[in-house]
């Protein structure tokens, strides 16, 4: 089973770079148009992709014994999304032996480390105000 999900997982992270890519060539990320924000579907599409954020990262805030890395958890899964959900998965999953028991991943807690969720809320910071550079810069 973890390896399955290891896979799975790094299947999450190439589709979402390759969507990311694929959109970002395509058009900023704020300059979506006004009628696409106003649309019903997409309002619920992210409520719901955002309550899927904050329900993984109630998990990832148990886990995570340091206040510090609980803080730079949250930050990086609301910037990042699936990217850093999956990244933390594959972080798990690859702390465990292949033929470990899942319990092992769900329910070992961490003392929390630091560098990874914070590289991740720089590179989010980056990433929108690049995103954002019409916006900030006309």
């Amino acid at each position: 089973m973890i390896l399955f999900l290891r896979g799975c997982f790094i299947v999450v992270l190439a589709v979402m770079l390759w969507g990311t890519v694929r959109a970002s060539l395509a058009q900023a990320l704020f300059d979506i148009p006004p009628e696409v924000y106003g649309n019903p579907w997409f309002q619920v599409t992210l409520f719901d992709a955002y309550f899927a954020f904050l329900t993984f990262y109630v998990w990832v805030a148990w886990k995570e014994q340091s206040v510090g890395a609980r803080v730079l958890w949250f930050i990086t899964v609301i910037l990042w999304g699936n990217f850093a959900m999956a990244t933390y998965m594959l972080v798990e999953l690859f702390r465990v032996r292949a033929d470990a028991p899942l319990g092992e991943v769900f329910t070992t807690r961490r003392p929390g480390r630091l560098a990874l969720p914070a590289v991740f809320v720089g590179l989010g910071v980056a990433v929108y105000l690049l995103g954002a550079k019409n916006l900030l810069f006309t």
